[in-house]
């Protein structure tokens, strides 16, 4: 059972806040430091102090972390054209040396793109599949090949498709809770399938439904890896889940019917929920990054548990 530290930078925390963070991740024995892909605080809060960019933290993560993996959940796909983005994820994997994986999205969040300039299109589901197409296909293309694609909404010719990563291939993660065309999407370009902030039985309800695209196209199943992301809020005791809870405006009802939260005993047994569903990775939504002996009671208390 992997479990991984997951941050939200878009809800305030400066690029020093994320190194400790991340390196309090490896120290501690988790599989991987993810973060989101946003421009814009959610909800309450100022933001400060502003956002920092997903694939410039986590090049500068490459260079300062060893072992840990690296990605996002996700890329947003209407931030960046398919080919540079290409470009920035194996640069950042040459840079790590071969630790990033890499999750695409369709992008959401449309204050974000008005809030700095960057166009909103209508269609992102189709153009998300075709970036999917033009990233694997520049990464795949042999070396001293060429790559061409001429797709509704983005065109290349003579390619050369470098660089490389330094991964023959690189994990590509897809999620969400699509019923259709999001698991065939899955079935034809992810190793991984990320459900977030879903119900253990939801949640069960959409890898199966990724399970059955997948053998529809002809693959194993099993190749995927099923995973869950859900916040975090774990203390020693009930007055320490409290304490955590105010201290991200949350109600402690809602974290534990919702998401990993209570004493280690009580994450562990809702993790076993997951699991039963078919979930055996975990991403822990990390809300108060100035809490560090939260990441230190689940990699001593529930990581045992459950490695």
């Amino acid at each position: 059972m992997d479990l991984r530290i997951f941050t939200e930078p878009q809800q305030g925390a400066d690029y020093e806040t994320l190194l400790t963070v991340a390196k309090a991740t490896e120290d501690l024995a988790f599989d991987a430091f993810f973060r989101s892909d946003h421009y814009l605080v959610m909800g309450g809060g100022d933001g400060l102090p502003g956002p920092t960019d997903a694939w410039i933290t986590l090049a500068g993560l490459a260079r300062e972390t060893s072992r840990i993996r690296l990605g996002t959940l996700m890329t947003a796909g209407t931030f960046r054209l398919p080919g540079v983005l290409a470009i920035q994820v194996a640069q950042v994997d040459q840079m790590s040396g071969g630790r990033v994986e890499f999750g695409l999205g369709a992008g959401w969040y449309e204050a974000e793109h008005t809030a700095y300039g960057i166009p909103f299109p209508k269609e992102k589901f189709g153009r998300l599949e075709e970036q999917l197409a033009v990233i694997t296909g520049l990464w795949g293309t042999p070396a001293g090949g060429s790559f061409d694609f001429d797709g509704e909404f983005y065109q290349l010719k003579d390619s050369p498709a470098l660089p490389k990563p330094a991964q023959p291939k690189v994990p590509v993660l897809i999620g969400g809770m699509g019923a259709k065309r999001t698991p065939e999407l899955a079935a034809r370009y992810a190793d991984e399938f990320n459900v977030p902030f879903a119900s253990a039985e939801d949640s069960g309800r959409q890898f199966g439904r990724v399970r059955a695209a997948a053998q529809a196209a002809g693959r194993d199943a099993d190749d995927l890896v099923y995973s869950n992301a859900l916040v975090a809020c774990v203390g020693k005791d009930d007055a320490e889940v409290a304490r955590r809870a105010a201290a991200i405006g949350r109600e402690v009802a809602d974290l534990k019917e919702n998401g990993l939260a209570g004493t280690p005993a009580e994450v562990v047994e809702k993790i076993g929920q997951y699991a039963e569903q078919g979930a055996t990775r975990f991403y822990f939504q990390i809300l108060d990054l100035s809490d560090l002996d939260h990441l230190d009671l689940i990699s001593s208390q529930v990581k045992p548990q459950v490695g």
